[in-house]
């Protein structure tokens, strides 16, 4: 086994489905039974995920919304993804434990490193919600700070494309694909695979970010078994 924990990161929208909005429970039911396969091979898997299918904070202070106001949105959006997905893995008997950024009792508690390593340790998934708990900060960058605390081997990034291209791929038919990349590398390059702060982030603490599609059946059990899937990301 390639791994013994990860991160994994997940997007808002990738929940959306093809319905374009909200939650898909179909996706939400497949992302679960991915999730579970790893599980029941003794890997530790924390989750991040986004909540861009509910409500983006740049997207509130495009709308002339105060930042600190929408972010703060956008982080309660993750809440809400973060509990389907706990809802999702406990239907299939996957112990799943909410932690967040923001406590809201009593649906999730305050995350610490503790707490977090003490789940994974058990065998029970552990989900991050509510961002850093800070406005200005991605989910990228949670998702990066949170790898950084629980000692996560890799970030996989769970998207809807197999990997990094030199231009999106689903609008240009020339995107190249990479197989690998040093974080120097994507920065040069302008690649938006995450932010700055969850790249430095990732790149100080040695923590590789793998890029592949999670929506493609059986993907992430391939990772996970060390099979060459999507774009590396590391030093």
């Amino acid at each position: 086994m390639k791994f013994k924990r990860i991160l994994l990161k997940l997007s808002g929208e990738a929940l959306e489905g093809d319905q374009g909005y909200g939650i898909d429970t179909e996706r939400l039911a497949g992302y679960a039974a991915e999730i579970k396969s790893v599980v029941d091979q003794q890997v530790q898997v924390a989750i991040v995920i986004g909540g861009g299918n509910i409500f983006r904070g740049l997207q509130g202070v495009t709308d002339g919304m105060d930042r600190v106001q929408g972010d703060y949105m956008g982080m309660l959006a993750t809440v809400i993804n973060s509990m389907a997905i706990q809802a999702a893995l406990e239907k299939l008997g996957v112990t799943a434990i909410l932690l967040s950024g923001l406590a809201i009792d009593p649906i999730c508690e305050a995350m610490s490193r503790r707490k977090a390593v003490h789940h994974l340790e058990l065998g029970h998934v552990v989900i991050i919600a509510g961002g850093t708990g800070n406005p200005y900060f991605t989910t990228d960058s949670a998702s990066a700070l949170r790898a950084v605390e629980i000692r996560a081997d890799a970030i996989l990034k769970g998207t809807r494309v197999d990997g990094v291209y030199s231009a999106d791929p689903e609008k240009d038919s020339s995107a190249v694909k990479y197989n690998t990349l040093t974080f120097d590398e994507a920065y040069q390059k302008g690649l938006k695979i995450m932010d700055l702060t969850a790249f430095t982030l990732c790149k100080e603490n040695r923590i590789p970010i793998i890029v592949f599609n999670m929506n493609q059946k059986g993907n992430l059990k391939r990772l996970i078994a060390g099979e060459k899937i999507g774009t590396v990301v590391a030093d």
